[in-house]
């Protein structure tokens, strides 16, 4: 019998459990002016979430890509499996996989164990995961052990995703199920966890490292599953030596004071300032627990500076957490509520209309070769929105775009981020100027969006198209076309 959530998450005003809304309402504001991307947040205080909003269109029932938060989660799967006497941390990482392993490991790797891989301290001078993932068999845990390990385990940080990967099929390999299977009944189920999704490797191995989708509200049960120290309902989930050792300092990563990456890193969890720990993903996803002022918080976003978002939770949010209720501030607290529930992200900004929509609607353009695989495109426009048309291959899409709004729709990644992969979206469009039309097409269960600018010429389409975000350097590629 699948596992009944055991504990729901009560909600509560901000003054109630010590914290000022109005410094909740300064953050919101921070956010916009400074960040423009925030996706949603949850604030909770005591166990109860005291502020809390999605910026349209993400909403609350949207999953999030979590990326390398995902690891923390990767880390509890192990934390379940030591507690079941599956395994050991002082296991050595080769004794799982005799078949892969090298049969004359140099002294590192012989000794390298999984405390080592929790704590991203396996020895290595580069992140395996490239050399794992772009192998060409497909064969990643035998691509782990092909990148030498240079450094004793347990002397030398190394964020290094490979490791969790690593993690990941250890628990498959001693308990015969797949990372999200394993966890169902142990945490997805109990926390009210619904529908998460994880990719697997060409090995059937979920990926460990990233990969995970849940929504905001998921992230804030995990993150309070552990401020409460692995209890749930009265239930003791997850063993609360296992959070006490995940989430405490085993290895020196910089001397930064400032930085949130430098205050030392555990068992896939990082040290953060004013003795704070959190998972955190590319891109802005974070579950941030704060043991000494019983808070959590959660956050999605699709940011480049990932520091950013913390600098503005401890210069607005940790200061107003109080030891004490505070008075009721009606006044202020409506303000925030207010705020909260109109929360969005404006489409696109620009003209409704141009005398040239009608002389290059429906007309097919054959695209120059281009690393996107677009053979052509269409834009078609009505009157109350139009319609993208693109060819890839032998394979046609349309979706349609909202003029002064969103419209919903499915289509598959434009950019090379996670390549063939069929994604929810929103799309709104708008004349920049007469000539140029401005297309942006949001990926909104992820950090990604794209944006597009048609310049019509007289007989020439230029094409500029954009990501936000990416792990490569971000260009604008400039795509031309010509009438089919």
């Amino acid at each position: 019998m699948p596992a009944k959530p055991t504990q729901t998450l009560e909600r509560a005003t901000p003054e109630s459990q010590g914290i000022s809304s109005s410094a909740i309402l300064k953050f919101v504001e921070a956010a916009e002016s400074q960040l423009h991307e925030l996706h949603s947040f949850m604030l909770l205080r005591h166990g109860k979430v005291v502020a809390e909003g999605w910026w349209s269109p993400f909403e609350r029932q949207h999953p999030h890509m979590l990326f390398s938060l995902s690891k923390s989660f990767t880390s509890t799967a192990v934390g379940l499996a030591v507690a079941e006497g599956r395994f050991s941390l002082d296991d050595t990482v080769i004794s799982f996989f005799p078949d892969e392993a090298p049969k004359k490991p140099n002294k590192h790797l012989a000794k390298m164990q999984v405390r080592h891989l929790l704590s991203m301290s396996t020895g290595h001078d580069i992140d395996t995961t490239d050399l794992m993932v772009n192998g060409s068999d497909g064969k990643w845990v035998k691509g782990f052990f092909e990148v030498p390990v240079i450094h004793k385990p347990g002397t030398h940080f190394l964020y290094n995703t490979g490791a969790t990967y690593m993690l990941s099929a250890i628990v498959q390999k001693t308990t015969g199920q797949r990372l999200i299977k394993y966890l169902k009944p142990r945490l997805f189920e109990p926390l009210g966890i619904k529908n998460p999704t994880w990719q697997v490797s060409p090995e059937g191995v979920d990926t460990g490292g990233f990969g995970l989708s849940i929504t905001t509200g998921d992230i804030a049960n995990f993150g309070q599953l552990y401020l409460q120290k692995g209890m749930w309902g009265g239930e003791q989930l997850l063993p609360a030596g296992w959070v006490e050792e995940a989430s405490a300092f085993h290895v020196k990563n910089g001397d930064d004071p400032k930085s949130d990456w430098a205050q030392g890193y555990g068992y896939q969890f990082w040290r953060s300032q004013h003795n704070a720990y959190r998972g955190d993903g590319a891109f802005g996803q974070y579950c941030v627990v704060l043991p000494e002022q019983d808070a959590v918080l959660a956050i999605t976003s699709g940011l480049g500076d990932m520091q950013q978002p913390l600098n503005l939770v401890w210069e607005f949010l940790l200061p107003a957490i109080g030891d004490a209720p505070k008075k009721a501030n009606s006044s202020a607290y409506k303000k925030l509520t207010e705020k909260l529930s109109t929360l969005n992200i404006a489409p696109v900004d620009g003209e409704t209309k141009s005398s040239k929509a009608a002389k290059v609607s429906g007309k097919v353009w054959t695209l120059d070769r281009n690393d996107y695989g677009l053979k052509s495109l269409a834009l078609t426009f009505g009157k109350s929105g139009c319609t993208f048309t693109l060819k890839r291959g032998r394979t046609e899409e349309t979706i349609k775009v909202g003029i002064g709004s969103w419209e919903a729709g499915k289509l598959r990644f434009i950019d090379r981020l996670p390549d063939k992969i069929t994604a929810a979206i929103v799309a709104s469009g708008a004349w920049a100027d007469k000539d140029t039309f401005r297309l942006v097409i949001r990926f909104y269960e992820t950090p990604f969006y794209q944006s597009f600018d048609f310049h019509f010429g007289k007989d020439e389409l230029t094409v500029k198209t954009r990501v936000n975000v990416s792990f490569q350097p971000i260009e604008t590629v400039v795509i031309k076309g010509i009438p089919a």
